[in-house]
C-alpha cells in the first residue's frame, strides 16, 4: 500500500508539473502598473509614476501553473486626491488612462491570453467628483467639485482563489480616445487584446484588474 500511495503521489507531482508554462507578457499602461501571477509580483513598470509622461510598454517572460489568474493595479498619474496633474500651472487638468496586455506562450508563440471586455476591473479610487475641479484655481481635495472616492484595496486581492464575481467587467476603449504612444507602437498586438480601462479615461485612476490564463 505504502508503495502503491508513493506511486499515486509522484503521478499527481508529474501532473502538476506539466501544467507550467513559460509565459510572455507584453503590457502598456498610462501610466504605472504592478502585476501579479497567481498572487506572485512578475512584472512592475520600469519608469517612475512620477515621471511627466511615464507611460511605457513592458516586456517579460515568468514561468506560472496553468490556469493562472493575473492581476493588474494600474494607475494613471495623480498629484493629490483631486485627480489633477499639473496643478498649480497653465497645464492643470484631469489626466487620462488606459491599459493593453497580451499573454503568449513563450514557446509556440500562441496567445493565451489579453486584456478585453471578458476581465473584471474594479475602480479604487475616482476623481475628481466633477471636471470643473481643473477649472479651480486652488483645487482641494475632498471639497466641492474636487471631492473623491477611494476604496479600501482588499489584502487579498491578488490571489486566485479571490471572490472577484461582484467586480465590474473592464470597459473597452478605442485607440483614438486613449491615444496610446511611447511603446505602445513597439508591440505587434494580437487582433484581440485590447485597451481598457474604467468606465472613464479621466477620472478612474487606480484599478484592479484580473483575468485568467486558462490551460
Amino acid at each position: 500500500m505504502r508503495f502503491i500511495f508513493a506511486t499515486v503521489a509522484a503521478l499527481t507531482a508529474c501532473a502538476a508539473q506539466a501544467e507550467t508554462r513559460d509565459i510572455t507578457a507584453d503590457v502598456w499602461v498610462d501610466n504605472w502598473f504592478s502585476m501579479s501571477a497567481n498572487g506572485e509580483v512578475v512584472l512592475e513598470d520600469s519608469v517612475p509614476i512620477t515621471t511627466e509622461r511615464s507611460f511605457n510598454k513592458e516586456t517579460a517572460t515568468f514561468s506560472v501553473d496553468l490556469p493562472a489568474v493575473i492581476a493588474i493595479e494600474a494607475k494613471d498619474f495623480k498629484e493629490n486626491d483631486t485627480g489633477l496633474e499639473y496643478i498649480g500651472t497653465d497645464r492643470q487638468q484631469m489626466g487620462d488612462g488606459g491599459m493593453i496586455a497580451q499573454f503568449k506562450d513563450a514557446v509556440s508563440g500562441e496567445t493565451l491570453a489579453v486584456t478585453d471586455a471578458d476581465m473584471k476591473c474594479l475602480v479604487v479610487h475616482f476623481a475628481p467628483a466633477e471636471p470643473s475641479c481643473a477649472d479651480e484655481a486652488n483645487p482641494v481635495a475632498g471639497e466641492g467639485a474636487c471631492e473623491f472616492v477611494a476604496t479600501d484595496i482588499p489584502a487579498d486581492w491578488t490571489a486566485p482563489d479571490f471572490d472577484d464575481s461582484d467586480w465590474p467587467a473592464a470597459i473597452v476603449h478605442s485607440a483614438a480616445d486613449v491615444g496610446p504612444k511611447d511603446g505602445y507602437d513597439e508591440v505587434t498586438w494580437d487582433d484581440s487584446a485590447k485597451l481598457v480601462w474604467g468606465e472613464n479615461l479621466k477620472q478612474d485612476n487606480t484599478l484592479l484588474c484580473r483575468l485568467t490564463i486558462s490551460e
